[in-house]
């Protein structure tokens, strides 16, 4: 193995386990030495993938994020009944919020980011790109839309998923998928007037 495929390997290994190291000890608590550990290298290995545990986090972020998109494309691909969809979004909100994690840990480092004074365009476009994405997969389902930009109705879908409703307990009242359907056949109804 060449020693840029054993950098890449080792890269890939820090990503994959890291989520559990956050998972268990939160954003502030996860430190580098506990994420290399437990991804079987040393903190040595870590920096020379990564320059802070903040880079390394939204990387990991933006793996993850950039897995909805294509995840919702092949799951609605064919369908093309608005109602169908709505049912589909809602069932793939409940099953990406049986695990708060991604949500909670989001939230968690951009209050950091804003707290500390590190917020930027990186951390807000990484959000916006998802939206816009999951939202133009959405557009048949509100065939009245007349904003050109599909942004609003994927942040809805994705902040209901991940935010903090995706925290409550199961059975304590309306699901995440139950907000979802109910809040896009609102917009179906809304817009397809």
């Amino acid at each position: 193995m060449s020693r840029e495929e054993s950098q890449a390997r080792t890269r890939q290994l820090l990503l994959e386990k890291g989520p559990e190291v956050f998972a268990k000890e939160g954003y502030e608590s996860a430190s580098i030495d506990k994420i290399a550990h437990t991804a079987g290298f040393t903190k040595g290995a870590f920096y020379s993938n990564f320059d802070s545990k903040e880079e390394y986090f939204l990387e990991m972020l933006e793996l993850h994020a950039g897995q909805d998109v294509p995840e919702i494309a092949a799951m609605l691909e064919g369908v093309t009944d608005p109602d169908e969809i709505i049912e589909k979004i809602a069932e793939w909100s409940i099953s990406r919020a049986s695990n708060p994690v991604w949500g909670v840990l989001a939230l968690e480092v951009l209050r950091r980011a804003k707290r500390d004074a590190t917020y930027g365009s990186h951390h807000s476009e990484l959000f916006r790109e998802q939206w816009r994405g999951v939202g133009r997969l959405l557009l048949p389902i509100v065939p009245g839309w007349n904003d050109p930009d599909p942004e609003v109705l994927g942040a809805i879908v994705l902040e209901l998923t991940y935010g903090a409703s995706s925290g409550i307990g199961s059975g304590t009242g309306p699901s995440v998928g139950d907000l979802v359907r109910t809040t896009l056949k609102a917009f179906r109804r809304a817009y397809s007037r």
